[in-house]
C-alpha cells in the first residue's frame, strides 16, 4: 500500500466523511469510526494513482503559479510585454495540458525565462 498521507487521501477522496484511523499503513488496522461505511481496501488501492496525480498537478500548478507571478508586473498597464515574455507566460499556462501520469508530470521541465 502507499504511504499513510496517500491512503487517508484515497479514502477522503472517496468518502470525504469518513472517520478512521489505522496504523502503520496497513489497511488491515483500519478501524472505521462513528458509523463510517467501509470501504474496501481494492478501492482504496484503485484511488490512490488518482490521488497521486492529483497532488503532483497540484505541486506542479503551485510551482508554475510562482513563475507566472514573477512576471506578472510585465503585464501591467503602463507597460509593454514583449512577444519573448508573452510567449514564456503562456508556455508556462500551457504546461498542465495533456498530461494524464503522474511521470508525465514529474517530466515537465520549465521553459527558460527570457
Amino acid at each position: 500500500m502507499a504511504n499513510n498521507v496517500d491512503m487517508a487521501q484515497a479514502i477522503k477522496a472517496i468518502n470525504p466523511n469518513a472517520e478512521f484511523r489505522y496504523e502503520d499503513d496497513n489497511y488491515e488496522t483500519i478501524q472505521w469510526l462513528n458509523g463510517t461505511t467501509p470501504i474496501s481496501k481494492a478501492d482504496i488501492e484503485a484511488k490512490i494513482p488518482e490521488v497521486e496525480f492529483d497532488n503532483a498537478m497540484a505541486d506542479l500548478r503551485f510551482k508554475r503559479n510562482a513563475k507566472l507571478a514573477e512576471t506578472d508586473f510585465h503585464g501591467m498597464s503602463d507597460r509593454t510585454m514583449s512577444t519573448e515574455m508573452a510567449t514564456y507566460r503562456q508556455e508556462l499556462r500551457d504546461l498542465t495540458n495533456g498530461l494524464t501520469t503522474v511521470e508525465q508530470v514529474n517530466a515537465v521541465v520549465f521553459p527558460t525565462k527570457p
